[in-house]
């Protein structure tokens, strides 16, 4: 009875496991698969596999759709916006983290409460500051726009790391003569090493995925991300959408290579203080 009991476990188990990942990545598959096929298979047989695999798509996506300028503004942007992230969220950190002073708590509970705050709720504040500041409708708009809003989530990856650095490092510090800087730069952060890939990887993902904002605060081609460039494929090919497909999994290229090289410090940084001892 024990044994027969197991074994329905483990079925419901696998079972559930293999539900779930079927949600998950066959979407993927026919996105990938419809990306090889003309626009007349796909319209016949939509679930079948490509007749003849082509990459006319992909050149399409290329060539006619300007991917290379649409890729090179995200890359410019996620890039700089994680960098600034990182860079201020770090410093933010160090001080709030290491440094007594009244209300440091209370500091950083309104920086983390940001978390909690829906982005959509943000559009009519961040257009009236970028208009007014003349930045509409460039790369910097974007870059601002999306350093602020991750600063709580990577505020809070980064404190949970300095927090626990040994205070008597710092100390040992001191007596060596290190500056506020320098207590910074060669002791704190490079022990805060986990936080800071973990905070810029989120970062730079969400960046390069986001649409609303970049549909919100821009309006010509030559600023465009490649997520808002996809949006308006169907519009330039009059529905392609197999071709639309292969500009998607150009897209999602970047963002996957950046998992695969750093999903073990993100783990771990994700899962930092949740084990004590």
């Amino acid at each position: 009875m024990k044994t027969l009991r197991a074994v329905i476990t483990n079925l419901v188990k696998w079972a559930y496991l293999l539900f779930f990942f079927a949600i998950a990545v066959l979407p993927l598959i026919w996105l990938i698969l419809t990306s090889f096929k003309t626009e007349a298979e796909f319209n016949a047989y939509p679930l079948a596999l490509p007749a003849v695999w082509q990459i006319q798509n992909y050149i399409n996506a290329v060539s006619v759709a300007k991917m290379h300028v649409l890729f090179m503004n995200s890359v410019i942007i996620a890039t700089t916006a994680t960098l600034l992230n990182i860079m201020v969220t770090s410093l933010a950190s160090f001080v709030v983290s290491r440094e007594e002073f009244p209300f440091r708590q209370s500091l950083s509970n309104v920086i983390v409460a940001g978390v909690l705050m829906p982005i959509v709720a943000f559009m009519v504040p961040y257009l009236a500051i970028i208009r007014n500041l003349g930045l509409y409708d460039t790369r910097a708009a974007l870059i601002l726009t999306y350093a602020a809003i991750n600063i709580p989530i990577s505020f809070f990856l980064i404190k949970s790391f300095m927090v626990n650095i040994p205070k008597d490092l710092e100390d040992a510090a001191i007596i060596d003569g290190c500056s506020f800087l320098q207590r910074y730069t060669k002791v704190v952060l490079p022990l805060s090493r986990s936080g800071l890939v973990t905070a810029g990887t989120l970062t730079f993902i969400w960046s390069w995925n986001e649409f609303i904002y970049a549909l919100l605060l821009t309006s010509s081609s030559s600023v465009r991300t490649i997520q808002l460039g996809i949006s308006f494929f169907t519009t330039q090919f009059r529905s392609d959408y197999p071709s639309m497909y292969a500009a998607v999994v150009l897209a999602m290229i970047p963002s996957i290579i950046v998992y695969v090289f750093f999903h073990d410090k993100i783990i771990s940084g994700l899962t930092a203080g949740a084990v004590k001892g």
